[in-house]
């Protein structure tokens, strides 16, 4: 139980839900509603993610990123279609090949120093269209915050949305950590996705302080034709829907979304800054959200590990990744600097 119990710097999956959302879980636990969504605590959820990405979206809750990923790649393309992706992206390197299981589509990835997609990157393999004997590229898929802690400006993701329409392509984003991105920004949530272009999202709020609550929100209704059926043959028709729909409805009002995401970036740059003063460290990747690349004399890792949980990133390069949550304490950090101090005397 102790080491269940122990904090640390791995995910921000491993923090738990933020007491307002559990409370209005429990609020939500009063009586029965009608189940599958057809309740007063979905329509209402409904409603309030159309007042932060517009009321022409269609809006469907999912259990987790990789389905809600899985099936809204699988809503844009045919199986003889291709998916551009950078390498390091969740659905090329964590999703155990499920959007090509599940799509039929060959993933296309892309080299990048900083997890970000680049037009003249994405070029590579826009050629052979009509060409029977080659996968068609249909989708650019992108991450907002990306898989190295980075995040695409407004204009980046206009340039690609707009070269993407321009060759009949669409734009799927996953945003599990769009909250982080939007307050990196301080912009809207609208502003990074319907407003430039964006097609499809898989909207994250576990991440956040939820608890398996996703979404995938249409910004084209035309593409959510039939979408109902996918979802229930991809096994992500949540029979009591209401538990994860207040917590959509719980976040998105009275800015708790942006507060827990403001804090968790803030705890990244006071525990970068904390870091770099060690010689010994180097930080690879500039912190734009929540999360902390680092190279680590490889010799001290396993210990530091033993009283912070945190994940290799790269054994290789002796890269280590860092992410903090809504609910990292200034406490959590000391005692981590303090360890590390010692570690590298």
């Amino acid at each position: 139980m102790k080491d269940e119990l122990k904090r640390g710097f791995a995910s921000d999956n491993n923090a738990g839900i933020h007491p307002e959302v559990l409370k209005a879980m429990q609020d939500a636990n009063i009586g029965h509603c009608i189940a599958y969504g057809d309740d007063i605590y979905t329509q209402n959820a409904i409603a309030k993610i159309k007042e932060h990405f517009g009321e022409d979206i269609d809006v469907y809750f999912m259990f987790n990123g990789t389905g809600s990923n899985v099936l809204a790649l699988k809503m844009l393309t045919e199986s003889y279609n291709s998916i551009i992706c950078a390498e390091t992206a969740h659905i090329n390197v964590d999703e155990c090949g499920a959007p090509e299981k599940f799509t039929g589509c060959k993933l296309l990835s892309v080299p990048t120093k900083n997890g970000k997609l680049t037009i003249e990157k994405i070029k590579y393999h826009m050629h052979d269209f009509g060409f029977e004997h080659h996968s068609q590229p249909k989708v650019i898929s992108i991450a907002q915050v990306t898989e190295m802690g980075t995040v695409y400006t407004q204009n980046e993701i206009k340039e690609i949305t707009d070269y993407a329409h321009e060759n009949g392509m669409f734009i799927h984003m996953d945003g599990a950590r769009l909250c982080n991105a939007a307050v990196s920004l301080d912009i809207s949530l609208r502003e990074i996705t319907a407003d430039v272009g964006v097609d499809v999202l898989s909207l994250g709020l576990t991440k956040n302080g939820a608890m398996n609550a996703e979404a995938i929100i249409f910004f084209n209704q035309k593409m959510s034709d039939d979408f109902k059926y996918y979802r229930k043959q991809g096994m992500q028709l949540a029979s009591k829907m209401r538990f994860m729909a207040v917590q959509f409805e719980t976040l998105l009002s009275n800015d708790l979304w942006k507060k827990n995401a403001e804090h968790a970036n803030k705890m990244a740059k006071i525990l970068a800054k904390s870091v770099a003063e060690f010689p010994q460290i180097r930080i690879t990747q500039e912190v734009q959200a929540n999360g902390i690349f680092a190279i680590v004399p490889s010799n001290i890792i396993p210990r530091l590990q033993e009283e912070f949980f945190f994940y290799m990133w790269d054994e290789h390069k002796s890269e280590v990744r860092w992410m903090t949550s809504f609910d990292t304490q200034l406490e959590d950090i000391e005692k981590f600097v303090l360890r590390l101090k010692k570690l590298l005397k």
